[in-house]
């Protein structure tokens, strides 16, 4: 564990009994420095009890001492066995109950926006269950009329880095697979074998050439001869001359 249990209440206790100071308490409680001296000033934590860390076996009194002395030393959080691989504890998301009302809308901005998400890789970003995802996929969820897709980073029900990484594992997903998502994806999410396989896209010059080729060789190379133009425009010479003698 990075940090001790109760962080707060730790805090609390090393401003009340220990002449540590402030970054030295912010770093081994993992707290800002601006909020441990909040605690000393009263503004933060107010009303919360002190948790002696030494009694619950969580610092040694002698990393204490030498913090004491030396304002640059850095405590260290008694080495506890039972809380090995605790941080790395499966299971699903814990949500808050004031951000659980957000997550229909949460989750049907993922399924509009990313379509290649799958439905467990959705319920650990936003800590919901596949029943849930899939009444919003059916549209069969009983608030779907009302549900508004919103950005669940903004939500704050996951981190930019989550969602990056979950939308780049499912495209390479995807492109194992050689599964075509988008127009805009499909070079992107295709695998190489696919895409070397496929037929190269129609070009304006091919599609002129096959015009051509129903055209005869001569009409088609052959130039326009426009050196007797001006017979177009020039009447018969026979037709003048006999105007000419009836009006004599």
């Amino acid at each position: 564990m990075s940090k001790p249990l109760m962080a707060k209440a730790t805090a609390v206790w090393l401003i009340d009994n220990t002449t540590l100071n402030f970054r030295q308490i912010a770093e081994f409680c993992g707290l800002h420095e601006l909020e441990v001296q909040g605690i000393a000033d009263g503004d933060v934590a107010t009303g919360v009890k002190g948790f002696d860390p030494v009694a619950n076996n969580q610092l040694d009194q002698i990393e204490i001492e030498r913090g004491e002395k030396d304002p640059l030393y850095r405590l260290k959080l008694k080495f506890n066995a039972a809380a090995v691989g605790e941080e790395k504890r499966r299971g699903p998301r814990y949500t808050p109950l004031s951000k659980r009302q957000d997550r229909p809308a949460a989750i049907l901005w993922l399924v509009k926006f990313h379509p290649e998400l799958s439905d467990g890789a959705i319920g650990k970003l936003v800590g919901t269950t596949k029943p849930t995802i899939l009444s919003i996929r059916e549209r069969t969820h009983w608030n779907i009329n009302n549900i508004t897709p919103i950005d669940p980073v903004a939500l704050g029900l996951c981190k930019q880095s989550e969602l990056d990484a979950a939308v780049q594992a499912a495209a390479r997903k995807k492109a194992a697979e050689g599964a075509v998502m988008t127009d805009d994806e499909r070079r992107k999410l295709v695998s190489t074998e696919t895409s070397l396989g496929m037929a190269p896209e129609p070009k304006l010059g091919g599609a002129l050439d096959g015009i051509g080729a129903f055209m005869g060789e001569e009409e088609r190379e052959a130039p326009a001869d426009f050196s007797d133009a001006e017979s177009f425009f020039n009447l018969p010479q026979g037709d003048d001359e006999d105007d000419e003698d009836e009006d004599r």
